[in-house]
């Protein structure tokens, strides 16, 4: 081909050791600093000790071992070169995950690379895929996971839809925002659109470079690009796939846009006042309509929620964590304080936020 490998839920380069502290996660194998839940919980406690139902967390990454050895040893990457929580496994996972009070999580699969060919991408997607499922049967009832997509390969991209959805028990699938400057909502992928659309499936996006960009370098420099230019390639996805109405013309589909929406909620009324200047024109009934659609993770930490409940029912919103690409005490020290003490949700809507609404969503998760 070669392939792009933008689909990873994030870039190693982009987040690499020595720019970004992992103070809590530190190395394979070594140990979670036990850290209480919000709440007070104890470590080890995934229903928090006050009977409270478990999280689910429905943005949770993972770097297959198998993936990174065969990487390896096919010149795909360099593991010297990976962050140090790229080399994390699944009991650091569930150490983590005691003590953030989560029952489940989602696995969002990264495997970057350029890959030479799609024999060679089919087999690196194949030993992602039967990772996951090894580690969902080795801890029973904690994990799930998506299939990786690489919509720039669109013969790839339909095999593993069909091995993964249909025949290995995958709850989603997991693409990026683009793929070489082409965004979610372009017409290039609506045969795989089409597809997933006869599956129900859910969607799970994730952002990556911003076109142009050169992989590994910062667009502002001293500025990672997660700060600013990650948030930035999940909203023109969404508001691509508003204006091509993807979410109309593939109904059956449920897409989730991390990090709250990027920059969406706060571009809405700029969108419903000015998207007649987009092409194709788009209406602001139809802004109304998306918004109202897609769901919306709370991975970030996301700012506070009153901007994102003016335009998305609580129902659509999902617990994210983003570990381990995100700090444990960052999320268990930061997000999850400030989410519970959001003065815009109501301990309803956090319960549905922490785990109903995925489980609405993906009634499968109950059942794991």
């Amino acid at each position: 081909m070669p392939n792009s490998g933008s689909t990873s839920g994030l870039n190693f380069e982009e987040l690499s050791a020595d720019k970004v502290p992992v103070p809590a996660v530190v190395g394979a194998g070594e140990q979670v600093r036990e850290v209480p839940a919000a709440g007070g919980a104890a470590p080890g406690d995934p229903d928090h000790g006050q009977g409270a139902q478990p999280k689910i967390d429905m943005h949770h990454h993972f770097c297959a071992p198998e993936w990174r050895e065969w990487a390896a040893q096919h010149g795909l990457i360099d593991p010297a070169q990976l962050p140090r929580w790229a080399h994390l496994g699944a009991e650091d996972a569930v150490r983590f995950m005691d003590a953030a009070g989560i029952g489940t999580a989602v696995l969002k699969p990264m495997l970057p690379a350029r890959y030479r060919s799609s024999a060679q991408l089919r087999e690196a997607v194949n030993i992602t895929l039967r990772s996951m499922m090894n580690v969902a049967q080795e801890h029973p009832a904690r994990f799930s996971f998506y299939v990786p997509l690489f919509l720039d390969d669109l013969e790839a991209s339909s095999w593993a839809v069909r091995r993964g959805l249909g025949q290995l028990g995958a709850v989603g699938v997991n693409v990026t925002a683009n793929y070489g400057g082409v965004y979610l909502g372009d017409p290039a992928y609506d045969q795989i659109f089409a597809e997933l659309n006869d599956f129900s499936a859910v969607v799970d996006t994730h952002p990556h470079h911003l076109p142009g960009g050169r992989p590994g370098a910062m667009t502002v420099p001293g500025i990672p690009n997660f700060m600013c230019d990650f948030l930035l390639d999940t909203t023109r996805a969404a508001v691509n796939m508003i204006s091509r109405r993807t979410l109309d013309r593939f109904p059956d589909i449920s897409v989730i846009l991390p990090h709250a929406g990027g920059f969406l909620p706060y571009i809405a009324h700029r969108l419903q006042a000015l998207g007649r200047f987009c092409d194709p024109p788009v209406d602001p009934a139809a802004v109304r309509h998306h918004l109202a659609r897609f769901y919306y993770d709370t991975a970030g930490p996301m700012a506070p929620a009153a901007t994102l409940l003016a335009h998305v029912p609580a129902d659509r919103i999902l617990f994210g964590t983003d570990w381990p690409a995100a700090p444990a005490d960052t999320i268990t020290d930061l997000a999850l304080p400030a989410l519970e003490a959001d003065p815009a949700f109501t301990p309803e809507q956090l319960r549905g936020i922490y785990r109903e609404n995925a489980l609405r969503l993906i009634p499968q998760l109950a059942t794991v």
